[in-house]
């Protein structure tokens, strides 16, 4: 018996092999289905052919080949690197203020970047234009520093209550500029309404060019701190006494977070619930670590974004539904089912 049930604990899968595996399923049939569909092997022969010192026949039309290295990869990419940001973005913040129900827009990043991409928009900047996501960018940028200053008006950050409060203050004072702004100018209602509700919209590489470096650097800095992470599950009194600088350790996690959070919001609009559901369900798969929650959050939340990237181009098809919708479809049934499970261990 016991050796019937060694073998069956052998043989059950990985959680992060089983993660890979769905991530490298969604890049597929992200790259694959849309309006001009592409078959499986010759893309992968085309990728293959696009590496260095390979040549081989893919099969795929010169238009085909245009269409995934112009439309779908880039797309495929922008999305991976959008759903890891928000993922273990919304991982570290779940960590570094003690609560499973953060998400990486509770900084006020979410309305300050609203401000900003307002703001061009009524200027009169095109939705196409890199003016746009530097201005959204900046104004989640912004929201943040303001929390912070906020939050040390009475001398060091010495609670995470503290920081949350000022979050919440200064959201609600950026989306009151928002909507002042929205009534100014009315007719951009729209446009700002399709940005807002989130979109991966790109033709070529710029975007990926442009969040990546950010995107990188956050991720080494969150992955740096995970064990950090662990030690403060315990309290903050408790982590201190274990020799954690609290204050230096949350000031970097927060801010790895949030530039993570803002450069995925600047090419991609407010994409709710990745940073919330993604992180619960990894963490009901591997365990209460941080050291196994953030890199495989960082893996989920690609791969989630792209199925769902999948839906929003093929649902409406050819219309595109706002990825947002699709997300928050998925978050609302989510956060119901926790509700119904936190009620039940009362």
């Amino acid at each position: 018996m016991d050796a019937a049930v060694a073998a069956h604990r052998r043989v059950r899968p990985r959680p992060a092999l089983v993660v890979g595996l769905v991530l490298v399923a969604g890049a597929a049939l992200a790259l694959t289905v849309g309006p001009a569909g592409l078959p499986v092997r010759g893309v992968l022969l085309e990728l293959v052919d696009g590496l260095p010192w390979v040549s081989v026949d893919s099969g795929l039309t010169e238009r085909q080949a245009a269409v995934l290295w112009e439309l779908r990869l880039p797309r495929v990419v922008l999305g991976a690197l959008v759903g890891g940001a928000l993922a273990i973005a919304g991982g570290a913040y779940q960590g570094v203020f003690r609560n499973p129900l953060a998400d990486p827009y509770l900084l006020g990043v979410a309305a300050g970047a609203g401000l900003g991409a307002t703001l061009a928009i009524v200027a009169g900047v095109s939705g196409t234009s890199p003016l746009l996501p530097l201005a959204a960018f900046g104004g989640g940028a912004v929201a943040v520093v303001v929390t912070y200053a906020l939050a040390r008006l009475g001398g060091a950050v010495r609670t995470t209550a503290t920081l949350i409060l000022a979050g919440v203050a200064v959201a609600s004072f950026f989306t009151a500029a928002q909507t002042f702004a929205q009534q100014l100018a009315s007719d951009t209602v729209r446009e700002v309404f399709a940005w807002i509700l989130g979109r991966l919209t790109t033709v070529g590489w710029g975007e990926v060019r442009l969040i990546a470096p950010f995107v990188v650097v956050s991720v080494g800095v969150l992955v740096a701190h995970r064990r950090h992470l662990d030690v403060l599950a315990v309290g903050e009194t408790e982590a201190s006494a274990l020799g954690l600088d609290v204050s230096r350790v949350r000031f970097w996690i927060v801010l790895a977070a949030t530039l993570a959070t803002a450069s995925a919001v600047a090419v991609a609009g407010l994409i709710g619930f990745v940073g919330i559901i993604v992180p619960h369900t990894v963490r009901l798969l591997s365990g209460t670590s941080y050291r196994s929650i953030l890199p495989m959050s960082l893996a989920a939340g690609a791969a989630f974004l792209l199925f769902a990237d999948v839906v929003a181009r093929t649902v409406l098809a050819p219309s595109e539904l706002p990825i947002g919708v699709v997300t928050a479809f998925v978050g609302a049934p989510f956060f119901a089912v926790i509700l119904a499970r936190a009620g039940r261990t009362r």
